[in-house]
């Protein structure tokens, strides 16, 4: 009987000892082993055996936050290697003009050392939010307000930069910063809509000018293109009334020198009926004509002009 009961202590013994040495780690987590309290090893993901009693693993801080007016701190033994997200708080920052404004970021991270994040940092979430506040205190307090508001990507760079080097004894890695709001205080804001409205304004103003502009250009070369072909216009029909005339003329100076008549008599005489056609239609009451002295030509020369068009 008591053999039965030495070898029952026996065998839960050894289940007991199995149950607790067999140490299943997930995919991306990683374990730190200490036997008595000295570090022996990291269990990577899959079926691990541990020595209970005697292998303990390593507890790991992985939040910290206030609930209620009271901290609450959580600990896990398995260290998550893959990227994590960190939304630290509001932060008051002084800019280089004397300007408060608070600013809000995001903080990627991930730990690539599990040894040094559990041994070279007692509290690593508190350690990288501390740092990022400093850090983000120093960078900004270098810039005015307006060089802040128009700068994320550089600061967002320079950032990373300072707690990639500053965490890398750590074992952690900053992949990268993202800063979420940059807010000015009250009395900012509203001089900073007022600067916009006005800027908008002065666009508009400088958008309907130069339509203007390029309006009365516009009008302007059509104005000048359409003078230009009337000239070209009445300058073709000028000179097809010369062409018809020249015409004219050469066929009636054939005619005339036929019959030993002038021509230029006979082109004058016609200037002269045309003039006192007009000078008889004008609406003037009284008129005064003035006959030169040799009229009797010119009439003799019309007269035979007449005679040599009726003989035709």
């Amino acid at each position: 009987m008591e053999l039965l009961v030495v070898v029952g202590v026996i065998v839960l013994f050894v289940i007991v000892l199995i149950v607790k040495g067999m140490v299943i780690v997930r995919q991306a987590e990683v374990m730190v082993i200490e036997r008595l309290g000295k570090f022996n090893r990291v269990l990577s993901s899959g079926i691990n055996i541990i020595w209970p009693f005697i292998e303990k693993p390593r507890k790991f801080l992985i939040k910290k936050y206030v609930a209620k007016g009271r901290a609450i701190t959580m600990y896990t033994d398995r260290i998550d290697l893959r990227e994590t997200v960190y939304d630290f708080p509001p932060q008051n920052v002084i800019t280089k003009d004397n300007v408060m404004i608070e600013i809000n970021g995001l903080l990627y991270f991930q730990i690539t050392d599990p040894i040094k994040a559990v041994y070279e940092i007692n509290n690593l979430p508190d350690a990288i939010e501390k740092l990022t506040q400093t850090t983000l205190r120093s960078i900004i307090g270098e810039m005015e307000l307006d060089e802040t508001l128009s700068s994320r990507e550089e600061i967002n760079a320079k950032l990373r930069t300072i707690l990639d080097e500053a965490t890398d004894k750590w074992g952690v890695k900053v992949n990268r910063v993202e800063i979420q709001d940059i807010i000015p205080p009250q009395d900012i804001r509203t001089a900073m809509e007022k600067q916009m409205k006005a800027e908008r304004d002065r666009r508009a103003k400088i958008l309907e000018a130069e339509g203007t502009k390029r309006k009365l250009i516009l009008e302007a070369e059509g104005e000048m293109e359409a003078k230009i072909k009337r000239a070209e216009g009445e300058a073709n029909a000028k000179l097809k009334i010369a062409e018809a005339e020249s015409k004219s003329i050469e066929f009636i100076a054939k005619v005339l020198q036929k019959h030993q008549t002038d021509p230029g008599q006979y082109l004058i005489a016609i200037k002269f009926i045309e003039a006192f056609k007009e000078i008889i239609n004008s609406p003037q009451q009284q008129k005064i004509f003035f006959i030169p002295y040799d009229l009797s030509g010119l009439l003799s020369s019309i007269g035979t002009i007449k005679e040599l068009f009726d003989k035709r």
